[in-house]
This record gives structure tokens, C-alpha cells and sequence, in this order.
């Protein structure tokens, strides 16, 4: 009986925290594909913000390929933050 009720307790705690890790997944999906789309419409030229907004991007698209998706959302958003 106390196994049936630790497996239904870590089953619910499992269930409650995969929102979380699906919301990561997709702010850093969208924040990613609106960098992308920021730094394509970058004019040409190598100063240092675009060279740092591109640094960023290729380490958010990094972090996003090992699966770390709340570190590539915070260097997406950070890259964001200087195209403005």
C-alpha cells in the first residue's frame, strides 16, 4: 500500500512539473525564431552589438540543441534586449 502511494505521489509530481520544463521549450522556441528573424534584418556591418546579438544567437541555438532550454531563452531574450 505505501508503495501504490509513493508511486501515485511521484507520478503527480512528475505530471505538475512537465508544464514547466513545455513552457521553457517554447519561450525559447519563439524568442529563437524572433531573434533569427531580427538578425536577418540587421543592417551589414560588424560593430560590437551585432556581433555580441549574433554571439548570443549562437550560443541560445546551442543551449537549445543540449537541452537547456531556460539558458537559451534568457540569451535570446538578453539578444532581444539589444536590437532595440
Amino acid at each position: 500500500m505505501k508503495r501504490t502511494a509513493l508511486a501515485g505521489l511521484f507520478m503527480s509530481a512528475v505530471m505538475l512539473a512537465s508544464p514547466v520544463f513545455a513552457a521553457d521549450n517554447t519561450l525559447c522556441t519563439s524568442k529563437l525564431q524572433e531573434l533569427k528573424a531580427k538578425v536577418a534584418s540587421l543592417p551589414a556591418g560588424s560593430d560590437y552589438t551585432t556581433m555580441e546579438i549574433k554571439r548570443l544567437l549562437a550560443s541560445a541555438e546551442a543551449s537549445h540543441a543540449s537541452g537547456d532550454d531556460k539558458k537559451c531563452a534568457t540569451e535570446a531574450t538578453q539578444a532581444l534586449s539589444l536590437t532595440h
